[in-house]
C-alpha cells in the first residue's frame, strides 16, 4: 500500500460537488493522519466557505461558467481560463501534491489539466449518472474515473472507470438504532406515519407548494409531515395559518440532523441530486423523487431514473407535483409490499463504503 504525504481536492459549485470532496479528504485523514490536503475551488463560489469550515485550506482560481447570453463576463472567459490555467499550475508545482482529484465544477478543469500536464496521478469522481461537461472532457487524460452508477462507458473511457458509489455522511449508517430518540428530538409523535419532505438547504419551491396544496388531506389522512422547506421559503411559511393551526405538519428551515430525519421517516419526498439519491439509497426508506427541472443537461431526471428502473423509487414530474405528489404518497403509505420492495431494491443499489474504495483507487495510482 502507498503512503500518501500531499494531495490536491479539486471542485465544487454545489452542495453535489464539495460534499463528496469533504467525505474523500476525511476519509483520507482517518487513514494517514498526517497528510496534508488542499483545497481548490472556483473565487466566490459555495466551496470558498464549506471547505475552510470543514477544516481545510482552499486556494481560489477566477474561474467561471459560460452564461446563455452574451455578456462581458463571456468575453472575459477566455482570459479567466488562461489565468486559472496558470495560476494552477504554479499552486500544484509549489506543493507537489502525490495525487490530484477532481469532483466537478469549473475549478477541478484547470486544476487536472495542469496536474496531466506535469505528470501527477489524477482521478475524477463522478457523482451523477449523466457525466458533467468538464468530466467528460477530461476523461481520457486522467488515470483513473470512479463512478455512481453503472455503464458510465458511454461517457467514460470503459478501461478506467470503477464502479465506487458516491461518498455520503457515515451518520448515515445504522439509523434504525436512532429511531426511537429523533422521534423524540423532533418532538413527533411514534404511533403515526412519517412523510419526510426534504427539499434542500435553499428549498424546493414545487415541493413547498405541493405540501400547501395537500394540506387539509394530510389533517384527514392523520399522517406527520416532517418538512425541510429551505431558507428562501421559511419566513413566509411561518406566517402561513394553515401551518400554524396543523398538529400534523412540523415545518424546519434546516435541518442539521438528517440521520434523525430519515430515521424516524416511512416515506420520503426529495428532489433527484446525486447525493441525495445515494444517501436514500444508504438509508433504504421508500421514496417519491421529484426532479428538479433547473439543472444542467436534466440530469437530476437521469438520476431519479436509475432508481425508477430498479423498482426502488417513484417518479413525478416537476409540471404535475402539485395535483399529483400527495396522492402518489398516500397510495405508497397504504401498500406494505410496495414499500417493502422498495427498501430492498434501494438497498441492493447502495455503496456503504465507497469512500474508502475512492482512497484505494487513490493508491493504487500513486507511482
Amino acid at each position: 500500500m502507498q503512503s500518501f504525504n500531499k494531495i490536491i481536492i479539486s471542485g465544487g459549485g454545489t452542495g453535489g460537488h464539495i460534499f463528496p470532496a469533504i467525505a474523500i479528504a476525511n476519509q483520507l485523514k482517518v487513514k494517514y493522519p498526517n497528510i496534508e490536503i488542499l483545497f481548490i475551488g472556483a473565487l466566490g463560489k459555495m466551496e470558498m466557505e464549506k471547505v475552510p469550515q470543514a477544516g481545510y485550506p482552499i486556494k481560489g482560481l477566477p474561474i467561471a461558467g459560460l452564461q446563455r447570453k452574451l455578456t462581458l463576463s463571456n468575453f472575459l472567459l477566455p482570459f479567466k481560463l488562461l489565468k486559472s490555467l496558470w495560476m494552477a499550475f504554479r499552486i500544484i508545482k509549489n506543493f507537489k501534491p502525490d495525487a490530484v482529484v477532481g469532483v466537478g465544477g469549473y475549478a477541478s478543469g484547470p486544476t487536472l489539466r495542469m496536474a496531466v500536464f506535469l505528470g501527477i496521478p489524477t482521478l475524477i469522481q463522478e457523482q451523477n449518472s449523466y457525466a458533467g461537461k468538464t468530466n467528460k472532457l477530461l476523461s481520457k487524460k486522467v488515470d483513473v474515473i470512479c463512478t455512481a452508477y453503472p455503464s458510465m462507458e458511454k461517457f467514460f473511457p470503459k478501461s478506467k472507470i470503477v464502479l465506487t458509489g458516491n461518498p455520503v455522511r457515515t451518520e448515515m449508517v445504522k439509523i434504525s438504532e436512532k429511531r426511537q430518540e429523533a422521534f423524540n428530538f423532533f418532538g413527533l409523535d411514534p404511533n403515526k406515519k412519517v412523510i419526510f419532505v426534504m427539499g434542500g438547504s435553499l428549498g424546493a419551491r414545487t415541493l413547498n407548494e405541493s405540501v400547501l396544496y395537500s394540506i387539509s388531506r394530510i389533517e384527514e389522512k392523520n399522517i406527520q409531515i416532517l418538512w425541510q422547506s429551505g431558507k428562501y421559503y421559511y419566513k413566509s411559511l411561518l406566517e402561513n395559518k394553515e401551518i400554524q393551526q396543523s398538529k400534523h405538519i412540523f415545518l424546519n428551515e434546516f435541518i442539521q440532523k438528517m440521520d434523525y430525519a430519515y430515521a424516524v421517516a416511512d416515506i420520503i419526498i426529495s428532489r433527484a441530486g446525486a447525493l441525495s439519491v445515494s444517501e436514500l439509497c444508504l438509508v433504504g426508506k421508500p421514496c417519491i423523487l421529484v426532479p428538479s427541472p433547473n439543472v444542467a443537461e436534466d440530469h437530476q431526471t437521469k438520476n431519479a431514473l436509475s432508481l425508477v428502473n430498479n423498482q426502488a423509487a417513484i417518479l413525478i414530474k416537476d409540471s404535475e407535483a402539485k395535483e399529483k405528489l400527495f396522492t402518489s404518497a398516500f397510495e405508497l403509505m397504504e401498500s406494505h409490499s410496495m414499500q417493502k420492495n422498495m427498501s430492498e431494491n434501494l438497498l441492493k443499489m447502495s455503496f456503504p463504503h465507497a469512500t474508502e474504495n475512492i482512497v484505494r483507487q487513490l493508491e493504487k495510482i500513486i507511482k
